[in-house]
């Protein structure tokens, strides 16, 4: 059984971080493919909140005899999926950059002995005409 204050943590957190990530994709400081997650993960805790009997329900159901015990494992849970595909699309990023890096390099090395070519030859050109 959840209690009131419980309750009320969870719908004010909840509509908290709706607002937060509502306001965060408006400033353009979250994609709003990254807020949906937290989105998501709001409306669910709001629900459990108004309907505390599907959490009595599913932590029953899981053999876990404490709601707020199911609550807790649940949300650990969650999160450490979120940071498992977090920590994968870092490491995609760090990826990608050093591949940018390494291309850039390859660019700039390629200007600078093109830029040396064009030296020689126009330095030979100068020379003729003397």
């Amino acid at each position: 059984m959840m209690t009131i204050t419980l309750r009320a943590a969870l719908i004010l957190v909840s509509v908290g971080t709706l607002f937060l990530m509502m306001r965060k994709i408006r400033q353009s400081k979250v994609q709003i493919e990254n807020a949906i997650f937290w989105i998501i993960l709001a409306l669910v805790l709001v629900i459990i909140s108004i309907f505390p009997s599907v959490a009595d329900f599913a932590s029953h159901l899981v053999g876990i005899y404490a709601t707020t015990n199911f609550l807790f494992v649940s949300a650990i849970f969650i999160l450490i999926v979120k940071i498992f595909y977090m920590t994968i699309h870092i490491s995609q990023l760090e990826t990608k950059i050093k591949e940018l890096a390494q291309q850039m390099a390859l660019i700039e090395k390629i200007r600078e002995e093109e830029q040396a070519k064009s030296d020689t030859v126009s330095g030979g050109i100068h020379e003729e005409k003397s």
